[in-house]
């Protein structure tokens, strides 16, 4: 028979392709210890399904299927981009999470992403104990963007990193083929709004044993467009091509987005895309180049077929520490991975307040950009490396990847008022 409290668990904001690992990583954790833990219930849509009585029961779902978490990529309870505002602003947002963990009997909260779901997860944990129903709030880093601080990596940012390295070798194979007589410019767009870690991995495509000409455009990097172009020159004339990684997040010496839209999103972030076509452009116009471009947007974050074996490990472990971290009694933390050495690798999963976490974004050391200001350094690429090891290919059927779908089945709602969650 089942005993302790139960815990609620949420995914918050863009998915990864190994957010699902944490959740198999906690649920069988949690599953283990139910003299602990009783049920764990997800979020319908992350904290969206917590404001509106809207939970999961994962007791409904056979240890065969949780499992299958671990190589499936998204999110398997639906996660949203959603902000709870300041106390002083939202405070009745929060009375109702509270209101619903006290109906459910929820004495855990275990809250999936980045920076902006580890300063909600703060909040709970202060505003829970002032109002007389204590919750231990545990943040499990997720996001592909690798700018959580204190952390060493983010489960998320190996495979992206992987899947970018990938292709930017795979793409430039294919330019090299074609530039005597076709293209000579190859542009490819990656995520990372303030922090260039995705880009970055582009730079791993060359290597001792591969001489491909990279040019990488980071958010930290003011674009200065003559040396740019310069440079694009210089290496399609030494190599006959060049294969351009930009970040989404590039800008131009005012400080403006490259791909900036004018618009905005759930979070107040500036809506970006269109980088690539934009810089792809500048060449034509400048140099003549014939060009291709490519926006890898979902394509990089979901691609659970090549993802990081590394990640996927630590992605898992975050999780289950988590679970380990609550149950000793601590509270307002976030799991961290913690480098102990380069090489060979080693790591282990650590813990930080979250008053330390939240709201904080990392950028890329300037070290680990080359002075140019285009490339990698050897000190980035001894970062990257260990990130990238490793395959863990999900199960095949009939050609594609077999990846679970679960029930998701509902817990019975307990309170009598609904609640409408505002824009």
């Amino acid at each position: 028979m089942a005993h302790g409290k139960n815990a609620f668990y949420a995914q918050s904001g863009g998915v990864t392709s190994v957010i699902n690992a944490s959740a198999c990583g906690l649920i069988q954790a949690a599953r283990e210890r139910r003299d602990k833990i009783a049920n764990v219930y997800a979020g319908r849509n992350g904290i969206i399904g917590a404001l509106t009585e809207d939970l999961i029961d994962t007791g409904q779902e056979s240890d065969a299927a949780i499992a299958a978490l671990r190589h499936t990529p998204a999110g398997a309870f639906g996660s949203c981009r959603y902000k709870l505002k300041g106390l002083d602003k939202s405070r009745a947002e929060y009375e109702r999470l509270i209101a619903v963990f006290k109906a459910h009997d929820i004495g855990y909260f275990f809250y999936n992403g980045g920076g902006d779901s580890a300063d909600t997860c703060h909040k709970i944990s202060q505003l829970s104990a002032t109002m007389g129903f204590p919750i231990t709030a545990i943040h499990i880093p997720k996001t592909v963007d690798n700018d959580l601080p204190i952390t060493d990596t983010c489960p998320g940012f190996g495979s992206v990193a992987k899947y970018i390295a990938v292709s930017t070798r795979e793409a430039s194979f294919d330019v090299r083929s074609m530039a005597k007589t076709s293209t000579k410019v190859f542009v490819l767009e990656v995520m990372g709004r303030h922090a260039g870690w995705i880009a970055a991995a582009g730079g791993l495509a060359a290597s001792a044993s591969h001489d491909i000409p990279i040019v990488i455009l980071f958010p930290e990097v003011e674009l200065d467009e003559q040396r740019f172009l310069q440079t694009v020159k210089e290496k399609v004339e030494r190599h006959e091509f060049c294969t351009v990684v930009v970040s989404e997040g590039a800008k131009r010496q005012d400080g403006k987005f490259l791909s900036e839209q004018g618009t905005t999103d759930a979070f107040g972030h500036a809506q970006l895309g269109g980088a690539a076509p934009v810089v792809a452009n500048l060449v034509k116009q400048a140099l003549g180049y014939k060009f291709h471009w490519a926006v890898a947007d979902y394509l990089q974050r979901a691609a659970r077929h090549i993802a990081s074996k590394t990640d996927v490990e630590q992605a898992v472990a975050v999780g289950r520490a988590a679970v380990e971290c609550a149950l000793a009694g601590q509270d307002a933390r976030m799991i961290t991975i913690v480098r102990k050495s380069d090489d060979p690798y080693r790591w282990e999963t650590g813990t930080a307040a979250l008053a330390d976490v939240a709201n904080v974004e990392k950028f890329m050391p300037r070290e680990f950009i080359t002075a140019d200001g285009f490339g990698i350094t050897d000190a980035c690429r001894r970062y990257l490396a260990p990130l990238i090891q490793g395959e863990d290919y999900p199960p095949y059927r009939d050609g594609l990847p077999d990846y679970v779908v679960l029930k998701n089945q509902p817990v019975t709602k307990k309170l009598a008022t609904e609640f409408k969650v505002g824009k």
